[in-house]
């Protein structure tokens, strides 16, 4: 990333994306890389250009909620290290999750976005976003977000939500469409036509597929109308070559990168979850019960009370899906984080759950009726304490408390008590275009380069 971080400081973009959502857990399990570390170096290296991050509310950028002492610390060094913007979203879009982030970002002088969840179902509509829209507002949003992770946003629908988002609500609109279904540049332009403020977008060397479009394209279909971005496509071009050869050095499967998977649409399974149930199922030897679980979850899901599929809520309804075909039975077997969900422990559910079902896991135990997070202590003293040995300053307190057992492997990687893990071979150094001729025109629409942070979902891709 950093070789060309500088050329990418050049280009103007509204935006860019480089932390957050899974990127995080990414760096520690995996890269043996501190997520702060990359963080700073990434700040250093934009010096003009304002970076973003995804936050799952109380869930921070892990997978279940954490006290409120951890939500603020975590905000307040976020913002210390160099991010600007923090788009905020809780999975079952309940407003009570995002709270103490929002409040804390605004606290720290972030700039805050709130982010609406999309999905279809009987109980999400345009009066359900537009009255969400508002609460976020009430709650000190700067900015909202029309959170497509699944490419389920049709672009006529695109076009009467951000219509009615900008009359009736007043904030700037920012679109994050994947590609999955391949509408998500049409989605942009009639939503661009409506009145949306920014978009998201990908360098085309890892747009499309469960990524986001190609900037290029964008800007290239606005060149000359009132919404010219008026970025340069030279320096675009330089970008995007440098990540061709940077994932030439990667096995990208073809599902993640380029195919376009027409099935979301029915099953509204986004195709990183897709991917994840197919994996579960071949781990079984039952590869071909998938057309079997892509039929399950949609059941599952209304019996869940319809929750948008996105982190965490895609796992547990995924997870039970295959357990439910697998084992012949319908809830024959449920995961504890299913139970926890039906106990109100992630938040209130879109719609009610199925009644048998509450009583079937539940028996006569009540669900909770308070926000899930006020049932959580304060947790950083404790991990302090368990973690003394490890942790050099509260940047690696926070990485505890939120993967315990994967920063401490980091950290004792670190400090030599653990092997390495294989280092990738360093990328090519970004190579700058020939100087074009002429500038494009005037500024029009705002554009987010989300290459840095491809994916947030179920399945990751990340250039290094």
């Amino acid at each position: 990333m950093l070789p060309a971080a500088e050329l990418m400081d050049e280009i103007g973009y509204h935006s860019v994306e480089v932390w957050g959502g899974a990127t995080f857990d990414v760096c520690l399990r995996f890269l043996d890389e501190d997520p702060w570390e990359r963080l700073r170096r990434l700040r250093r290296s934009f010096r003009r250009t304002k970076l973003q991050m995804l936050l799952r509310g109380q869930n921070l950028v892990g997978y279940r909620h954490y006290a409120d002492d951890v939500v603020q610390e975590f905000i307040k060094r976020a913002v210390a290290h160099g991010i600007d913007i923090i788009r905020i979203f809780d999975a079952l879009n309940d407003p009570r999750n995002m709270e103490t982030a929002m409040v804390s970002a605004k606290d720290e002088g972030a700039h805050v976005q709130a982010a609406l969840c999309y999905t279809i179902s009987p109980r999400h509509n345009l009066d359900y976003f537009v009255r969400l829209a508002r609460t976020f507002k009430e709650m000190g949003a700067d900015s909202l977000c029309i959170k497509d992770m699944a490419g389920l946003l049709l672009p006529a629908h695109s076009y009467a939500l951000v219509r009615r988002l900008k009359e009736e609500v007043g904030l700037p609109v920012q679109l994050h469409c994947h590609y999955t279904s391949g509408m998500a540049s049409m989605t942009y332009l009639k939503g661009i036509e409506a009145g949306a403020d920014v978009v998201d977008t990908a360098c085309a060397a890892l747009a499309l597929g469960a990524s986001q479009p190609p900037t290029e394209a964008m800007v290239a279909a606005l060149q000359g109308t009132p919404y010219d971005t008026g970025l340069d496509l030279q320096l675009l071009a330089g970008v995007s070559e440098h990540f061709k050869k940077v994932r030439a050095r990667f096995d990208v499967p073809i599902v993640a990168a380029a195919d376009v998977d027409t099935a979301v649409l029915r099953y509204q399974v986004p195709g990183g979850m897709i991917s994840n149930l197919a994996a579960q199922l071949e781990e079984q030897g039952a590869l071909h019960l998938l057309p079997q679980v892509l039929e399950e979850v949609p059941r599952v899901r209304a019996d869940l009370g319809y929750p948008p599929l996105v982190t965490p809520s895609s796992q547990i309804v995924g997870a039970q899906a295959v357990a439910n075909v697998l084992l012949g039975e319908r809830y024959k077997v449920v995961s504890a984080e299913l139970k926890n969900y039906l106990r109100g422990l992630y938040g209130r559910p879109p719609g009610e759950i199925h009644p048998e079902l509450l009583q079937k896991v539940l028996g006569e135990e009540k669900p909770v009726e308070v926000r899930p997070a006020d049932l959580i202590p304060p947790q950083l003293p404790g991990a302090r304490q368990e973690a003394a040995g490890y942790i050099t300053g509260e940047e690696d307190l926070l990485s505890y408390v939120l993967f315990p057992s994967v920063a401490l492997n980091f950290f004792k990687r670190r400090r030599g008590l653990l092997p390495p893990m294989p280092r990738h071979v360093e990328p090519p150094q970004a190579q700058r275009p020939p100087a074009k001729e002429a500038a494009w025109g005037g500024k029009g629409l705002a554009i987010v380069d989300a290459s840095l942070a491809w994916r947030e979902g179920d399945v990751i891709v990340y250039p290094a």
